[in-house]
Parts: structure tokens; C-alpha cells; sequence
């Protein structure tokens, strides 16, 4: 499970004169996916909120069948288990996510890659119980690693190359969850919007006064809530912000920090100042990929591979108590967003 700034919706206040009412901003929210979720909305045409809450947590329910790493029964979980190196039926939500995360694992030089899960467990992360392993043991989990030991057949169907390959989902999952939720809202008619899971989030459209959607934005400090910044995203067009930090799920030992954050070029956590990255993209799935990736890259690294991709990217270091913030030409040159 990934662990990203907490971002909270800024309520504007209604002016209230003359004018004809405002209609009001719906609220639902929950527990899904090992995290909460809030979803704002509104629509000038009447939109049943019980139809909205059931299909919200109809999506959530099958979303979880295929893209879990925690209920052995997922699409998922059912391919990782099976130690067949032969073509397997998937749920095709489980190509396309492979195959996106393919082109970004490329991208980033193999730093990014979701067959990173045996790595993840063996330290400790997904029991929350950290282990430091030897070089023997990290050497030998990494034969297993590698988008060149995955490889898509169809559109229903991906094999191992290798038996022990396992394929983990959650830095890519959330962002594909929020842009399905997105979905529903919008088959059912609603275009003004602001879904968001687990910090991670997507607007459309803009409020009922007319004015952007803006979300306040934390400290990537552990433990404290702190306001660091108020973005104002795009009106009338679709904005997902996807953030990924080193400083939510971490163990600390003996005065080194080991982020869940893993390289899968090396094996181990990521040893650098950088400790957030948010993307701004219209797409949430490619967002949350690349949030990771870049965090995953480095400052220098990161940024240089942001820039060549025309990524709108935030990237936030912190040295000492002092934190430095970069944004890619992509978001500096950006006449859609402000951050404040």
C-alpha cells in the first residue's frame, strides 16, 4: 500500500445576495482500498445520491476482485500464485496496467517496475515488520525482477518467464481506481467533480460558483499536518494529481531511514533527499506510475527524465529541516495550474 501527501479539499465560502441558490456540493465518503475515500460533486441536473454511493462502492467491490495483492482470490493474486510459466487468463484491467507500467519502467532505466513484489516482502514491508537481508538474499530475489519477465500475450492473457515472478499493483492501482471512479460519476451524468483516494485524487469541471477546483496540499513530514501548499487546478478540463513520498512508510534504524520506496535496479530502498513527487496529468493511471518512478529516480535523475517526457512534475527535497522544491519546464511553462 503506498502512502502519499494527504490531500484535502479547500471549501469555498458562498456568497449569498440576490442571486438564485447555488446547487450543493454532495459529499460521500468511505473506506476502500486500505484507505479513505471522499468524492465531491455537484450537477445542475437533479443526480440520485443513493444510485451514486451504490455504484461508488459497486466499482470499489469489483476493483478489488482483480487489482488486490491482499485477497488471494484477485485476478492478480490468482497469477502471482500459479507457478506456470504458460499463458494465464487475466482480468484485462491487469494487461493494460502492465503494459503502462511497462512503457514507464522503460522510461525511467528499470528504476520503476511491478515485478518488485518479492523485494518488497522480503523486506519486511508488507508485513510492516522490517528486515535488512543480506546481499545473498537480495541477489537471489532479484533474478526474479523484471518487466522482461513478464510479457503480455493478449488482451486476457500475460506469462512468467520465470516461475517466481509476482507482480505488485498498489503503485499503479490507486490512480487507476480513482480514474474508474471518475468514470461512474460521469456515466451518470455528473461533470463536476472531485474524487479523491487515499490523497490521490481527480476534478473536472469546477464548483457550483463557477471558480477552479483547489486542493490544499501538506508537509511531507511523518506524523505532523501541515499545509504546504494550495494548487489551483484546470476549470472545464480533467486534472488527476498523483503524489508519492518516502516519509509515510519507512522503518528507522540506527539512524537510517529505509523508505518503501525500492529501487528495482539495485534491490534496496532509495537513499536520497528527495521526498515527494506530485504529478499533474489527465490521466490518473499514467500520474500514479510516474509519481513513483520519479521519486524512485531521484532529484537530478528524476528531473532530467520528467523534462524529456514533458511531465508536469513537483519535486519536493529535504535537507536538514529545510525543504527545496523544483517543477519540470512542462509545469513551470503550465497556464492551467497555480501553486500557491
Amino acid at each position: 500500500m503506498r502512502y502519499v501527501w494527504m490531500v484535502g479539499l479547500l471549501e469555498a465560502l458562498m456568497l449569498v445576495g440576490c442571486q438564485e441558490p447555488l446547487p450543493p456540493i454532495e459529499k460521500l465518503s468511505g473506506f476502500a482500498q486500505g484507505t479513505t475515500y471522499n468524492i465531491s460533486y455537484w450537477s445542475p441536473e437533479p443526480v440520485d445520491f443513493k444510485q451514486v454511493e451504490a455504484e461508488v462502492n459497486q466499482a470499489f467491490a469489483d476493483l478489488d476482485k482483480v487489482l488486490s495483492n491482499y485477497r488471494p482470490d484477485s485476478s492478480i493474486e490468482q497469477f502471482n500464485a500459479n507457478p506456470s510459466t504458460e499463458s494465464q487468463t487475466v482480468d484485462p484491467q491487469v494487461v493494460t496496467l502492465v503494459k503502462i507500467a511497462r512503457t514507464v519502467s522503460e522510461l525511467s532505466h528499470g528504476c520503476y517496475d511491478l515485478t518488485i513484489k518479492p523485494l518488497f516482502d522480503l523486506w519486511g514491508f508488507k508485513d510492516d515488520k522490517l528486515v535488512i537481508p543480506e546481499d545473498a538474499a537480495i541477489h537471489d530475489a532479484m533474478v526474479n525482477v523484471g518487466m522482461d519477465k513478464l510479457a503480455v500475450v493478449d488482451d486476457n492473457h500475460i506469462r512468467k518467464h520465470l516461475a517466481k515472478v509476482r507482480v505488485d499493483l498498489s503503485s499503479i492501482a490507486q490512480g487507476y481506481s480513482v480514474g474508474k471512479i471518475s468514470q461512474v460519476m460521469e456515466q451518470l451524468g455528473v461533470e463536476n467533480y472531485l474524487v479523491e483516494i487515499g490523497g490521490e485524487l481527480k476534478t473536472h469541471g469546477h464548483k457550483p460558483d463557477g471558480k477552479s477546483w483547489r486542493i490544499a496540499v501538506e508537509k511531507p513530514l511523518p506524523g505532523e499536518r501541515e499545509l504546504h501548499k494550495v494548487v489551483t487546478l484546470p476549470k472545464d478540463e480533467a486534472m488527476a494529481v498523483m503524489t508519492s513520498g518516502t516519509y509515510r512508510h519507512f522503518f528507522d534504524v540506527k539512524g537510517q531511514r529505509y523508505s518503501h520506496i525500492l529501487d528495482a535496479r539495485t534491490g534496496r530502498p532509495v537513499n536520497h533527499d528527495l521526498v515527494a513527487v506530485s504529478v499533474f496529468h489527465a490521466d490518473p493511471t499514467i500520474a500514479d506510475a510516474w509519481s513513483t518512478a520519479l521519486l524512485c529516480l531521484g532529484h537530478e535523475e528524476g528531473m532530467k527524465v520528467a523534462d524529456e517526457e514533458k511531465l508536469q512534475a513537483l519535486f519536493v527535497r529535504q535537507q536538514g529541516t529545510e525543504f527545496t522544491e523544483s517543477k519540470t519546464r512542462a509545469l513551470t511553462t503550465s497556464a492551467q495550474i497555480a501553486i500557491n
